[in-house]
């Protein structure tokens, strides 16, 4: 698969990890994404993809792409046997300022592109993307969307700046440490998180922690799992392991080996580091 990425420009970099472009035919026809401390936006330019949540939301297709709050569980994704897109990595706070609607009434949701900004609105993007010369004009076309879409959201600045001291501290920060340094009530920074992330500062926190844990291990050497989750601060390996089948319906034991599969049929693959194969 070709994948291209790249940090946009100023002040679009304070609300997104990059940008992307991605092309090719997909390692498994589906593949797992654990919850991590990001929203995502995809504009899709191929045959429609499918995204399989938990057993209350089933499975859709989307045809235009979608938009993707901070999730608190997994998700599949369902690729046709060639896919073609562009998409935004978000910081945890970043998609707020480009959706109309309350983050918490998209959480563990994702709805179409057209749901958000409109169908002439996305036909007209896709239009322009699938003309453009190459992925680093796509991007470009990209980003002036996204520029041009950027709007002033009330609370914005607390939240941004809490987030970014539980992303600091990979997750380890008391949420009451945070109330105190903002100067505002945990009830208060709860709902903006709510309204701006979609989950509270404490479940953003668990998946900072869970996520920078996982990121760390090395699945084609040996690991010492009560070594790795004391270093993340678990109180012991049953709460690591607890947390690791909530994040992911695995075990640490079987994550690895899922892991290990992905290295050892597709090596060097531009996917092998976050989703994992659920076919």
């Amino acid at each position: 698969m070709e994948y291209v990425s790249r940090v946009p420009r100023p002040p679009l970099d304070g609300l997104i990890d990059d940008l992307y472009y991605l092309e090719g035919a997909s390692p498994y026809a589906w593949l797992m994404l654990p919850p991590s401390p990001s929203a995502l936006l995809i504009v899709n330019l191929g045959a429609p993809f499918r995204i399989r949540g938990s057993t209350h939301v089933g499975t859709a297709e989307y045809a235009d792409g979608c938009v993707v709050t901070v999730p608190t569980r997994v998700m599949e994704f369902g690729y046709p046997h060639w896919t073609r897109s562009v998409g935004v990595h978000f910081k945890p706070w970043g998609l707020a300022p480009f959706v109309p609607m309350p983050a918490t009434e998209l959480c563990d949701r994702p709805v179409t592109i057209e749901q958000v900004w409109g169908r002439p609105a996305i036909a007209e993007l896709r239009d322009r993307l699938a003309t453009a010369a190459g992925p680093h004009e796509m991007l470009t076309l990209l980003e002036e969307e996204l520029m041009r879409r950027l709007r002033e959201t009330a609370g914005l600045g607390l939240v941004r700046h809490a987030s970014s001291v539980i992303a600091a501290t990979s997750g380890a920060v008391a949420v009451g440490n945070l109330t105190s340094a903002a100067g505002v009530s945990s009830t208060h920074l709860t709902q903006r998180f709510k309204q701006l992330i979609g989950v509270t500062p404490k479940r953003l926190a668990r998946s900072y922690r869970f996520t920078t844990t996982v990121l760390a291990i090395d699945p084609a050497g040996p690991i010492d799992w009560s070594d790795l989750a004391a270093r993340a601060g678990y109180f012991d390996q049953a709460h690591f392991g607890h947390e690791f089948r909530e994040f992911t319906g695995l075990t640490p034991t079987q994550y690895v080996e899922v892991r290990r599969r992905f290295l050892r049929e597709h090596p060097g693959h531009t996917l092998d580091n976050w989703p994992l194969p659920a076919d």
